[in-house]
């Protein structure tokens, strides 16, 4: 059935993930100022050591986050101590889902369009006993290209600049991984990634997060929802923008990123799929466009080895050159 994403009242709760950048968090927060929802979860890092002026960002930017002036009920979460980006945003969505079946989840760098919050609603009502589906995304990076006659289709990539989910969905995350030492051995897993290119870039970066060198804990929920079968929810316009890139970032450092600021458009009526199957030509771009995979098939591959065996060479020589 159809229906207009901005008919309606928002009744679905937020979290808003905040930490040291009152520019953006102002931004964002008055894109959720304009959704209404009843309910607002803050959750802030604490300042780092050795950053003497980060104490007043971290202050000013949850001072932003919870200046509410609409009826709703604000609950925080602020650390005084810095967990790191790892610890503190994977505990700061668990304390969320504790209190709620269901939500919408924003960082302050991911300007979303006001469709985001009810096309939100929408698909978690829709599947809010699916098993089969664990997230829901604003991002789309299909650079036009429409998959299905849906407002939206389904995608192993649960990407998190502005997304949505479940408890029961994310009761299945676990942070350390414990599970990826004997998964990556099944079929299962050959079976989840058949590219062959795919598969070597993720159990790379699974055995990094797994062996603990990364702090961050957003690849630890994608590789919980492709071990529990789940597929996320992918609107067919991008409707949330990352407004972050820059030095300031935490990760999203490159401001000449095609990723940075993409525009967002209206979603329209809402239009359900009539399966839940996941779209492989659409993951394939993604794979290809977002995470660098064109990068290293081939003919690109030669390319790229052959420039690192000349690199090597050439640091060589300077090292004799030097001795």
């Amino acid at each position: 059935m159809a229906a207009n994403p901005s008919s309606s009242p928002l009744n679905t709760p937020v979290l808003f993930l905040v930490f040291n950048r009152p520019d953006v968090t102002a931004q964002v927060f008055a894109a959720i100022r304009q959704a209404k929802p009843p309910r607002l979860y803050v959750a802030a890092d604490g300042p780092r050591d050795g950053r003497p002026d980060e104490a007043e960002r971290v202050a000013r930017a949850r001072e932003i986050a919870t200046a509410v002036d609409w009826p709703c009920e604000v609950k925080t979460l602020f650390r005084d101590k810095n967990l790191g980006c790892k610890h503190a945003v994977s505990s700061a969505i668990t304390w969320f889902f504790e209190q709620e079946e269901q939500g919408i989840i924003l960082e302050d760098d991911c300007l979303p369009h006001l469709n985001f919050f009810s096309y939100c609603e929408r698909v978690l009502n829709q599947y809010a006993n699916d098993k089969r589906v664990m997230a829901i995304t604003g991002d789309n990076f299909q650079v036009g290209q429409l998959r299905g006659d849906a407002s939206y289709y389904f995608s192993l990539y649960n990407h998190v600049w502005g997304w949505a989910s479940w408890r029961r969905a994310w009761s299945c995350y676990d942070v350390d991984m414990c599970f990826w030492p004997e998964w990556k051995k099944t079929n299962d897993w050959k079976q989840l990634c058949k590219d062959p290119v795919a598969r070597r870039y993720w159990q790379k970066i699974f055995d990094s997060m797994y062996r603990r060198e990364i702090d961050t804990w957003d690849y630890q929920w994608t590789a919980s929802i492709w071990y529990h079968g789940g597929l996320t929810a992918t609107p067919n316009v991008n409707l949330v923008s990352n407004i972050g890139f820059g030095p300031d970032s935490t990760h999203t450092t490159a401001i000449d990123s095609p990723l940075a600021g993409m525009l967002m458009s209206e979603i329209g009526e809402i239009l359900h799929p009539s399966s839940v199957q996941q779209d492989i030509e659409a993951d394939r771009l993604v794979f290809d466009h977002v995470f660098g995979g064109k990068q290293l098939r081939f003919p690109w591959s030669i390319f790229r080895l052959s420039r690192r065996v000349l690199d090597r060479l050439c640091r060589g020589l300077k090292q004799k050159k030097f001795v």
